[in-house]
């Protein structure tokens, strides 16, 4: 071998020497930084003419394995959407107080029961009537109090949903122009070591924000889509258009836009719809835990505690309105029904209407028997009925839709109550109890009780006036939607067979039930689906009721953020109507006793009876909202043991990343000893060599 080619090997030996070297230096500089892959130089034998000439010193490459990276990505996108939904559910679970808490809402309603109890002495004084009252009171203020709690975290919800969709949309731009660096680097031949550590720690950033699939290019770059195959970034970026994102503020509602995807255009401004969306928490990550809290968690939470209420509301106002205060009242005026006076008026058994002196000494009663006034009987006809009876000692009317019965001379009171032997009802309630005469609880946006309408019943909504029905899976997923457009002159059953034809009818059926509520029946395999009515401008023929709040679709439509104590008895607990009008009693005899506490012992059955709360079945009231809150203390704890797997899952794919691709001091320190070594041979070799060159010249001097 000439002395130029062992020169010219030595040389590339201590090449190789000294960016091994320098690899090393890198490596043990970065040894506590996250996500750093360490380099290694690429050597290969250089040969020159068939002969070993060397050593070629090539750009340092990373130590990765993307199967370990993709690992990685994937556990990320659980921890992101476990830690999220952990958090809120806690935070949920933390509002609702502890178990057993005085203030928490069982305790409320066991506080009513108690001082219902309480009332049912010989004589009920005016204190034991005041806490009942107050109870109630309290209870209702409670309820009304989650839910503004629970709107409140779906307002905090809503407002990471937008920063996170921003954020989201800044790693996609970050990694999109990293895949180009990376790109460039590897076509000119050099190392893209740095880029490629950069782009690593931008898409584990992302996929704990959005659970993402990442595929290696050719060319060093990588094309990123959602687990649920939407396209996010390849040889063209996409961005997340939502509309409620960079505001800074998020509140409560029904529903939400749609979450977009849009081509960015050069300039970083949004461009053309892709046509995909992301909609549900399908998408996972952190995105897809807030999707499944806004649009599941919390409002399902919401519509339970709704259907407490309608219970509660319903069994209390079944027992005040078979009694009467003592003295009776001088008027009773009910609640808006939503009915007209030519509506069929549905009722079957019998109810008295009387009129009494203060002393409870009977002056007038009439029996109105609604089976003998026929099937085509409306509601004008049962005021003729009773105007009729009592032959003016009192006046019934039926105005805008609410039935008030008023005494006609002074010192005289009124009152109504059910036939022993055969009850009045219409949707299982009395006629005191369906009109509202003597609710102990009122509310002004529900009638509180099922509306009692068969599929012939006119539906009252004019031509024009809508209402959106969304229909979502037990993941929160938006399945369809259907804008319900009544026209003038429908019945419900022409509603029911409208809806049996739009698109919802492809997960499930619809149904009036026996109470006239709206069920909705889903189909096989679409077990927790759940509707919900995102707008509604239908107003039954100008009295205000809604479909949403007639059809009992829903427990979000129960009433509950408006509900109250009835003015008159908060101001004044005797108003509480316990006693019992004797049926039986003739005219100018005692037909109500001071003493009759007989509501407070039918407060104490009614609240530990079952009732009928439609789609969630017959339950009690006290059981209805213990399962409730022990199904948020379930979920709270079975997301938090979610969150501490996926947490030790993703500690592990990191550790086993790191382990293979991470510095390890030992191994850098023994490596640098091996260059030190191959550094000094290979110096030697060049020291020798240049000896020799030296002796060939001393000897052709």
């Amino acid at each position: 071998m000439a002395l130029n080619e062992i020169l010219g090997t030595a040389v590339s030996g201590l090449a190789a020497a000294q960016a091994g070297l320098r690899a090393v230096s890198n490596n043990i500089a970065n040894v506590g930084v996250a996500g750093y892959a360490r380099e290694r130089v690429s050597l290969s034998t250089s040969v020159v003419n068939g002969q070993v000439s060397g050593v070629n010193v090539g750009e340092p490459e990373r130590v990765a394995d993307r199967f370990l990276e993709a690992t990685v990505y994937r556990r990320a996108g659980d921890y992101g959407k476990t830690e999220v939904t952990s958090s809120y559910l806690d935070r949920l679970q933390a509002l609702l107080g502890e178990p057993g808490a005085s203030s928490g809402l069982p305790a409320r309603l066991d506080a009513i029961t108690s001082s219902a109890t309480a009332m049912t002495g010989s004589q009920s004084s005016a204190q034991t009537k005041a806490v009942f009252a107050g109870n109630v009171s309290d209870a209702l203020a409670s309820m009304q109090q989650t839910t503004r709690d629970v709107d409140g975290l779906r307002a905090d919800v809503e407002s990471e949903v937008g920063y996170t969709v921003d954020k989201i949309n800044s790693l996609l731009q970050r990694i999109n122009d990293l895949n180009s660096t990376v790109t460039q680097a590897t076509a000119f031949g050099r190392s893209a070591s740095g880029a490629a550590d950069q782009r690593m720690n931008a898409i584990e950033e992302l996929s704990s924000l959005l659970s993402v699939n990442v595929r290696d290019q050719a060319d060093g770059r990588v094309t990123i889509e959602t687990t649920s195959g939407q396209m996010l970034l390849d040889s063209k970026l996409r961005q997340l258009d939502y509309p409620n994102s960079g505001n800074g503020t998020g509140t409560s509602q029904t529903t939400y836009p749609e979450i977009s995807i849009r081509f960015a255009n050069k300039d970083g401004t949004m461009g053309a719809l892709t046509g995909e969306k992301l909609d549900s928490a399908a998408v996972g990550g952190k995105l897809g835990g807030l999707l499944d809290l806004r649009d599941r968690a919390l409002p399902s939470f919401s519509e339970q505690l709704g259907t407490v209420f309608s219970g509660l509301s319903e069994a209390l106002n079944a027992v005040s309105n078979e009694g009467t205060a003592v003295p009776p009242p001088a008027s009773l005026t009910g609640r808006q029904t939503g009915l007209v006076s030519t509506d069929r008026l549905g009722f079957t058994g019998k109810a008295t209407f009387a009129v009494t002196q203060s002393d409870g000494t009977l002056v007038a009663k009439t029996e109105v028997d609604f089976d003998a006034l026929g099937a085509g009987a409306t509601v004008a006809d049962m005021v003729s009925a009773i105007n009729t009876g009592l032959g003016g000692a009192a006046t019934a009317s039926f105005t805008n839709g609410v039935l008030s019965f008023t005494a006609a001379n002074s010192g005289t009171g009124v009152a109504i109550a059910q036939s022993t032997s055969s009850p009045s009802a219409r949707a299982g309630v009395g006629v005191s109890q369906f009109f509202g005469m003597n609710d102990i609880i009122r509310s002004d946006s529900s009638s509180l009780v099922p509306s009692g309408f068969i599929a012939s019943d006119p539906h009252g909504f004019a031509t024009g006036q809508t209402a959106q029905i969304v229909l979502r899976d037990a993941s929160g997923l938006a399945l369809t939607s259907y804008t319900l457009q009544p026209t003038t002159g429908g019945t419900m059953g022409d509603i029911v067979t409208d809806l049996n034809n739009s698109p919802l009818s492809n997960f499930g059926s619809f149904s009036l039930d026996t109470r006239g509520r709206m069920r909705f029946e889903p189909a096989s395999g679409m077990s927790g689906a759940v509707i919900s009515i995102a707008a509604d401008s239908t107003d039954r023929l100008g009295s205000g009721r809604t479909f949403s709040s007639l059809s009992g679709l829903s427990g979000l439509n129960s009433g509950l953020d408006v509900a109250k104590v009835r003015n008159d008895i908060s101001a004044n607990a005797d108003s509480i109507p316990l006693a019992r009008l004797d049926t039986s009693a003739a005219v100018g005899t005692k037909a109500v006793g001071a003493g009759d506490t007989r509501g407070a012992t039918g407060f104490v059955n009614k609240l530990a009876g079952t009732l009928d709360l439609g789609k969630d079945g017959v339950t009690t009231v006290g059981r209805l909202s213990t399962q409730l809150l022990g199904r948020a203390g379930l979920e709270a704890s079975q997301a938090k043991s979610r969150y501490d797997d996926a947490d030790a899952r993703k500690s592990d794919a990191v550790n086993r990343r790191d382990s293979y691709s991470g510095v390890n001091i030992d191994e850098e320190l023994s490596q640098m000893v091996v260059l030190q070594n191959s550094y000094s041979a290979a110096a030697r070799v060049m020291t020798t060599a240049t000896q020799m060159y030296d002796t060939l010249l001393q000897m052709v001097q």
